[in-house]
């Protein structure tokens, strides 16, 4: 019978309790060493795990970069150009652009699905928002979110001009543009406007002031062209802290060439359509207290009936009201910003035209109450002018219609009309 010794037993457990608990120190002391990692396995460093836990982590994180603009914060930015989101490493698989309401804002994502662009013009003074995804071509997404605020009404500027798109005006219509805040750097906005023509000539801009600019060539534009006025103003800083928004293309077209020249001595208008005269009408200019301005005058607005009263141009009577008060003024189209028309005369009588000048400086011609006599000489020229038709006076005791007075900077040499372009 084996005999237990269980005090050896005690011992030998002791010592392999103490060896495996020095192997234990060794092991956790050392770092590097071929003895050591025989003696205690695969054990590895924080380094190389750490590596393990980057390359991991590399596995799930999308290559895809969205970038939005305007910069996240931006403000001032541009109703037309400037939000836009495009993708590296990626395409786009959905971008959100929504107005404070919650209202989203179409867009257009490019066929390769890497940029996206609304399609419609943003409102001024509102903060938009952005969010975007993007897949890598692991499929693993990305996302981006930004915010930007555009332009106020109070920090940008807009060009109203005429003629409209699409119209066909007469060869004397200049392209007029007046903007709703003083623009203080002219060049700037100037370099901004582009007029062509498909005739091929010269167009120039002049600045009448801080806040209109027409353009015109040196003569008369050729008949049955194009012209093409393109404003590419949005983000131009016409003032300090103040921006354009236009982005606009208009096109119009010129018609037959067609002027008429009203000669105050011998009372008659002769209209002239591509050189040849098609007519002579007897006509009232303004009487020798009241004389008609001389000079090349383009038609700016036509109306089949229109008031006019004196108060408004300045002929009053002693109780402030005006020397004459017409509600239903026939065949109306008007000549300058001062009031000059020429127009139907039915109070009139018939002698008085071609025979004498009695008007307060209009060009009456001969008309029936209600503009309803197509024969009639008012009703006549009414329906044979376009806006932009050129009415030339001569003769007349009073002086040249100033350039500005109107749609007239004809009355401007070419040299001091190239003289007042900022370029």
């Amino acid at each position: 019978m084996e005999k237990r010794v269980t005090t050896d037993g005690k011992r030998r457990g002791l010592v392999a309790a103490s060896a495996l608990l020095s192997g234990v120190l060794v092991l956790t002391g050392c770092n590097s060493g071929d003895e050591a990692g025989a003696a205690g396995g695969s054990s590895e460093s924080p380094n190389s795990s750490q590596a393990q836990v980057d390359e991991a982590a590399a596995q799930k994180t999308s290559q895809a970069r969205i970038s939005i603009s305007p910069k996240n914060g931006a403000i001032n930015a541009s109703i037309n150009n400037d939000a836009k989101v495009t993708v590296a490493e990626g395409t786009l698989t959905s971008v959100a652009m929504t107005a404070p309401d919650g209202t989203q804002v179409k867009g257009e994502l490019a066929a390769d699905g890497k940029s996206w662009q609304p399609t419609e013009q943003l409102e001024r003074a509102t903060t938009y928002k952005i969010a975007a995804t993007a897949k890598d071509s692991e499929g693993r997404e990305a996302h981006e979110n930004s915010s930007f605020t555009t332009v106020s009404k109070a920090n940008s500027f807009i060009g109203n001009f005429t003629p409209e798109d699409g119209s066909t005006v007469g060869v004397g219509m200049p392209v007029s543009i007046n903007f709703n805040k003083p623009i203080s750097d002219k060049k700037a906005v100037q370099a901004g406007i582009e007029v062509s023509s498909s005739s091929g000539q010269e167009v120039v801009g002049h600045w009448f002031n801080s806040q209109r600019i027409d353009f015109r060539p040196e003569q008369y534009w050729t008949e049955n062209s194009t012209v093409t006025l393109k404003l590419k103003l949005d983000g131009v800083e016409g003032a300090d802290g103040v921006f354009g928004v236009q982005q606009k293309t208009v096109t119009f077209k010129i018609g037959r060439n067609q002027v008429s020249t009203v000669d105050v001595a011998t009372k008659t208008m002769k209209i002239e359509r591509n050189g040849k005269t098609v007519k002579t009408i007897p006509i009232s200019a303004g009487s020798p207290e009241t004389p008609t301005y001389n000079g090349q005058m383009v038609i700016s607005e036509k109306f089949k009936e229109t008031r006019m009263n004196g108060a408004t141009v300045g002929f009053t009577d002693d109780d402030g009201k005006g020397e004459y008060d017409i509600k239903d003024v026939p065949h109306a189209m008007r000549l300058s910003t001062s009031g000059t028309f020429i127009h139907g005369n039915y109070w009139g009588a018939d002698s008085v035209f071609g025979n004498a000048n009695t008007s307060h400086g209009c060009v009456g011609l001969n008309d029936v109450k209600g503009a309803g006599d197509p024969k009639q000489p008012g009703a006549w020229f009414y329906d044979n002018s376009l806006i932009g038709d050129v009415v030339i006076v001569k003769n007349s005791k009073d002086k040249t219609i100033a350039p500005d007075n109107g749609l007239n900077g004809w009355n401007m040499s070419w040299a001091d009309w190239k003289a007042g372009s900022a370029l």
